[in-house]
């Protein structure tokens, strides 16, 4: 059985999100620690830990919280102009709730690599 996280809380309710969409599958909600003006974690529904533990079984619910991301873009008028969708993984990557989540993050010009002022120039 997978370890309840803040994020299985939420899904149950038993602790607070500003929860922007839900479905079935997923569940979308505003990032308490924002690090762009329009900033949501998007997670299963499904506890998986880390990438690492995406199998062919669970495969599909990574695609469905890339749609999911797509369509707040769109619902949010940020697609056009765009945007940056982010999962960690593990320590080194990043992650500090293990229950894999995409992180939707727009609403301003973003510069490569992060924490970079500025964007990459390719020649």
């Amino acid at each position: 059985m997978a370890q309840e996280t803040i994020f299985t809380k939420i899904i149950n309710r038993e602790i607070p999100a500003d929860i922007v969409y839900e479905d079935e599958k997923a569940l979308a909600f505003k990032d308490i620690n924002p690090q762009a003006p329009f900033h949501v974690l998007v997670i299963p529904k499904q506890p998986i830990a880390t990438i690492n533990d995406v199998n062919e079984e669970n495969a599909h619910l990574v695609g469905h919280l890339h749609l999911v991301a797509s369509k707040l873009a769109k619902e949010h008028g940020f697609a056009e102009d765009g945007y940056r969708v982010v999962m960690n993984c593990n320590n080194d990557g990043g992650q500090t709730v293990y229950h894999i989540h995409l992180h939707v993050l727009a609403g301003l010009e973003m510069g490569w690599p992060p924490y970079q002022s500025r964007k990459k120039v390719v020649s």
